[in-house]
């Protein structure tokens, strides 16, 4: 029979202690491909060594370039070396990219690099459709033919020019491969509703430093002017901050006294501050905050929006937060149309849960239940395992593979807080024939 890993979850924890946060997954896995941008060693520092990492070192080794990937000090984070070729691949392939939807951001910078790419479609996580639309809008603008044929996004341009694009919604993969392409255009490209979150900053940072010319990162409005080649470089990831929200999301629902190292609290400001609502004490600190609280926490409502809005990552801890705390909520997904699929098992935790479309009310109690339940997808994991803290009893939190793509020895640091969680191998659920 077929083991497979689970977390298993003591209920009744308090977390209380320090931990550090190293850098954004959805940073690094963009930056590894901003890289195709100029040949030669980009070295890429502060990396989460999570199993996302790992798939798009290998798509990115497909495209002809060599990558090393060494431990730095601290276990969880690396150093990630990509020498890139003067002509790269330009195809990547189902296999991988269906485990990655990060792997799209290719689709960019290998277009402006070598006037062609086909890159499979992609898939990752189950939290609704996400579809090509933005992203293959704004390049057909920026003179790109584009074209769909046997599972393959298909696109070429002799040569890519400025233009002004105009984005339905402020997408961040969007703005990404589009920002990424205008760097080597001819001419200027302006994107208007542009994403504005750190992790687009960091990413106009590091191209800035490899000799790009961008104005208005940060903003809705991203300006790019064109340049002829640019230069590999050495550039550290930003700090995650959608991990650095679950622990401080943790400390509150188990009241606990929990300070993050590695990401500033500006990058979590409403999210922090509906925790601040619910009771909690947060302080900004000179490499992150801490996030105290005594009581069980009070109901808030929340809203998830683009950023600066709250992160719809959040969700899961957002949910889980008002499934514990006194009073109802009212939570409001407006990001993706499957978020809410692992509401489902965390109402096996006893968890008080009635969705309508888009809305989530929650009836606060004051101890879950502990049950088995399943990860649904990287947030959800770890929002499950974090529920499983406020529960009597014990929870198996199963297919923690979702977990690993984001969160790098996340059991490890729960336990440097003080919970009692262990990842164990049990059987698979057996298959019954007749």
């Amino acid at each position: 029979m077929t083991l497979v890993d689970l977390l298993r979850v003591a209920g009744g924890a308090r977390l209380s202690g320090d931990v550090t946060v190293v850098g954004a997954k959805n940073s690094a896995l963009k930056l590894m491909a901003a890289a195709l941008l100029a040949p030669g060693r980009t070295v890429l520092t502060n990396v989460p060594k999570i199993t996302d990492i790992a798939i798009m070192a290998e798509v990115v080794r497909r495209l002809g370039c060599e990558v090393t990937l060494t431990s730095e000090d601290d276990i969880s984070r690396a150093t990630v070396e990509i020498d890139v070729p003067e002509v790269p691949r330009h195809e990547a392939d189902y296999d991988l990219v269906r485990q990655l939807r990060a792997s799209i951001c290719v689709l960019g910078p290998l277009l402006a690099r070598c006037g062609s790419v086909r890159v499979a479609h992609p898939g990752g996580d189950a939290i609704g459709s996400r579809g090509l639309d933005m992203h293959v809008a704004g390049l057909r603008r920026m003179g790109a033919e584009i074209t769909s044929e046997h599972g393959f996004v298909i696109a070429t341009a002799e040569k890519l020019h400025g233009a002004t694009i105009w984005l339905d919604f402020p997408s961040v993969g969007a703005t990404e491969n589009l920002l990424m392409a205008a760097v080597l255009a001819d001419g200027v490209t302006e994107i208007d509703n542009a994403a504005r979150e750190p992790e687009i900053v960091d990413i106009c940072d590091m191209l800035t430093a490899m000799g790009a010319n961008i104005f208005g990162a940060g903003t809705s409005q991203i300006v790019v002017d064109g340049v002829d080649a640019l230069r590999p470089v050495a550039h550290r990831t930003v700090g995650d901050r959608i991990v650095a929200g679950t622990w401080a999301f943790a400390a509150a629902m188990t009241r606990g006294d929990v300070h993050v190292h590695g990401v500033p609290a500006a990058h979590l400001e409403i999210a922090l501050d509906k925790l601040v609502t619910s009771g909690a004490s947060v302080a900004a600190s000179e490499d992150g905050f801490r996030v105290r609280i005594d009581r069980r926490p009070s109901a808030v409502d929340i809203v998830t929006l683009p950023y600066p809005g709250f992160p719809t990552d959040l969700l899961p801890m957002a949910v889980g937060l008002a499934a514990v705390s006194e009073g109802n909520s009212l939570i409001t997904e407006n990001i993706f149309d499957g978020r809410f699929m692992f509401i489902q098992e965390l109402t096996r935790l006893a968890a008080e849960i009635r969705t309508d479309g888009h809305h989530a009310v929650v009836r606060g109690r004051e101890r879950l239940s502990g049950a088995p339940v399943t990860a649904t997808d990287i947030r959800a994991g770890a929002g499950l395992v974090v529920a499983g803290l406020c529960a009597d009893g014990t929870t198996d939190v199963g297919h923690v593979h979702h977990i690993d793509r984001g969160y790098p020895d996340f059991a490890a640091d729960l336990v440097s807080l003080g919970a009692d969680v262990r990842r164990i191998q049990a059987p698979d659920e057996p298959v019954f024939t007749m």
